[in-house]
């Protein structure tokens, strides 16, 4: 399995990684054994919240990793209604409790609303300073709101941004990409598959297609593996069922080479800069 360094600290972590949204809307068994099958296949960057089906993901993900924590990269999310210093604070305490771990490898805020930033960066940094988490990141920042966590925090704080990121929504590109790059900081793309796939009848579909074909993978795979093709890029697909957890976990060995990094290129054009961050 890939792995790219992940934030200031520079630790390694898988590229395609594991994530959870709605995850608890299949049947427990199936959605354990699915997790459980993409730490045996080096998935180890599971990402989850405590909005994910009010707190069943993470008890999911309890389940999953019971016996492995030191095994997984470990990152769930607070919400921003409760983001105020003590309220990040204890929402990560929920958080560690239904997840049956006294720490977390990163923790987010999910998006920014009305609690100042500031007051969420310092709730951040009290769980840090306690050990409760050993780094947080922020998600669905665009480069200004990127600016603005880093006055506050200071250089080397923030971990990651996780963001919309798939083929047919590449806006992040335009300016995110390259602040997060600039500064070491690790971008996380959800919903790498986007709400429809692109299917083999269409220009980009067959463009995949003909990839796979020549390299024995699956459209999604190729696509998976151009989402992770820089240093800076994670990957969080959902599977819950063990085959889909299976095809995803071969993308992390792909390596595509430059010509078909091109060809995808041209098949998904990214656009023109949006007036604001897309979110998912």
């Amino acid at each position: 399995m890939q792995t790219h360094p992940f934030g200031p600290a520079r630790r390694d972590v898988a590229a395609v990684g594991q994530g959870t949204w709605n995850l608890e809307r299949a049947p427990r068994k199936e959605a354990v054994a699915a997790l459980r099958r993409g730490l045996d296949l080096g998935m180890t960057h599971i990402d989850t919240a405590e909005m994910y089906g009010a707190g069943e993901s993470e008890e999911c993900v309890a389940e999953a990793i019971a016996g492995r924590r030191d095994e997984v990269f470990l990152v769930s999310k607070v919400l921003p209604g409760n983001a105020t210093r003590k309220g990040t604070v204890k929402a990560c305490e929920q958080s560690l409790k239904r997840l049956a771990t006294d720490r977390l490898d990163c923790y987010l805020l999910h998006w920014r609303e009305s609690a100042p930033l500031a007051e969420t960066i310092a709730g951040l940094e009290d769980l840090a300073r306690a050990g409760k988490i050993r780094a947080w990141g922020v998600s669905n920042f665009d480069a200004a709101d990127l600016e603005e966590a880093l006055a506050i925090a200071g250089p080397g704080r923030i971990a990651c941004n996780q963001v919309l990121y798939h083929l047919q929504q590449r806006a992040i590109e335009h300016a995110v990409l390259p602040w997060c790059e600039a500064h070491g900081v690790a971008l996380v793309g959800y919903t790498p598959f986007g709400d429809r796939f692109p299917g083999p009848s269409t220009p980009g579909g067959r463009v995949l297609a003909e990839i796979g074909t020549a390299r024995g993978a699956t459209p999604r795979q190729v696509a998976l593996a151009f989402l992770v093709r820089r240093p800076a890029l994670f990957a969080i697909p959902k599977a819950s069922r063990v085959a889909h957890t299976e095809e995803n976990a071969r993308a992390g060995t792909l390596v595509l080479s430059e010509d078909e990094f091109r060809r995808i290129d041209a098949a998904f054009p990214r656009g023109a800069r949006p007036r604001s961050l897309p979110m998912g």
